[in-house]
C-alpha cells in the first residue's frame, strides 16, 4: 500500500483528490493538510511515502516545504500538483528535492501512474513539462524572467504578491523584516518593479499569481 499526503490550501481541490484516489487499489490516502508549515509537522509525524504538493500557499509555500521535508527524509517522494506550470516553478521544485511535477489538469490515470512512477524511485513529469524543461537545455529557448530569482527570492515574492506583510513573512521565515526588506529590494532590482503594486502587477502578468487569490 502507498501512503498518500495531500498537501493544497483548496479543500475542495483536496477533497475531489480523496475522494478519486480513494477508489484506486494500492493507494491510500492518510493526511490532508492546507499549508507547507502543516505539511512539515504532519509528515514528521505520519511518514507519508507520496507527498502531492500544492506550490503556492501562503506561509512557507510548497517549495520551502518540499526542501524541509526532503531534508528530514531524503526517502519521502515529493510531487508538485499545482495549476502553475510555468517556469520558475518547475526548475525550483526539482531542485528543492521533487520527484515529480503535475499540473492539475492531469487525469486520474496520470495522477496514479506519477505516484507509482515515484514510489518505485523513478521521476515523473507531465509531458507539457518534461517538454518545458527539455527546451530549456537549447541556448535559444525563451527563458522566464523569474530564473533569475533565487529559491528564497522566489518564496519572498510569492509571499508578498499573496498579500503578507514584511511582518507575517519574517516570523514564518524566522529571519528578521530587515532581511526579508533586503530580499525584497533585490527582487525590485532584477525585475525591474519599484512597488509591491508593481510586483503582483507582474507575476499576474505573467501568470505567476492566481487572479482569483489577489
Amino acid at each position: 500500500m502507498i501512503t498518500v499526503m495531500l498537501v493544497d490550501d483548496h479543500e475542495l481541490v483536496r477533497a475531489g483528490i480523496s475522494r478519486l484516489l480513494s477508489d484506486v487499489n494500492g493507494i491510500e490516502v492518510i493526511a490532508e493538510v492546507s499549508s507547507g508549515e502543516e505539511a512539515v509537522k504532519i509528515a514528521k509525524e505520519k511518514h507519508p511515502q507520496v507527498v502531492l504538493m500544492d506550490v503556492k500557499m501562503r506561509g512557507i509555500g510548497g517549495i520551502e516545504a518540499t526542501r524541509k521535508m526532503v531534508r528530514h527524509d531524503p526517502d519521502i517522494k515529493i510531487i508538485a500538483l499545482t495549476s502553475y506550470g510555468a517556469e520558475p516553478f518547475p526548475t525550483k521544485l526539482l531542485q528543492a528535492g521533487a520527484s515529480g511535477y503535475l499540473t492539475k489538469g492531469a487525469v486520474l490515470d496520470e495522477m496514479v501512474m506519477a505516484i507509482r512512477t515515484v514510489h518505485s524511485g523513478k521521476r515523473y513529469l507531465g509531458p507539457d513539462i518534461a517538454q518545458q524543461l527539455a527546451l530549456k537545455t537549447f541556448p535559444d529557448s525563451d527563458k522566464s524572467m523569474f530564473d533569475q530569482l533565487s529559491e528564497r527570492e522566489l518564496q519572498v515574492m510569492i509571499m508578498i504578491t499573496g498579500g503578507e506583510s514584511v511582518q507575517e513573512i519574517s516570523e514564518k521565515l524566522c529571519v528578521s523584516p530587515k532581511t526579508i526588506n533586503s530580499y525584497r529590494y533585490r527582487i525590485y532590482e532584477k525585475l525591474g518593479v519599484g512597488s509591491d503594486v508593481e510586483l503582483t502587477l507582474l507575476a499576474m502578468r505573467h501568470g505567476i499569481l492566481d487572479q482569483e487569490k489577489t
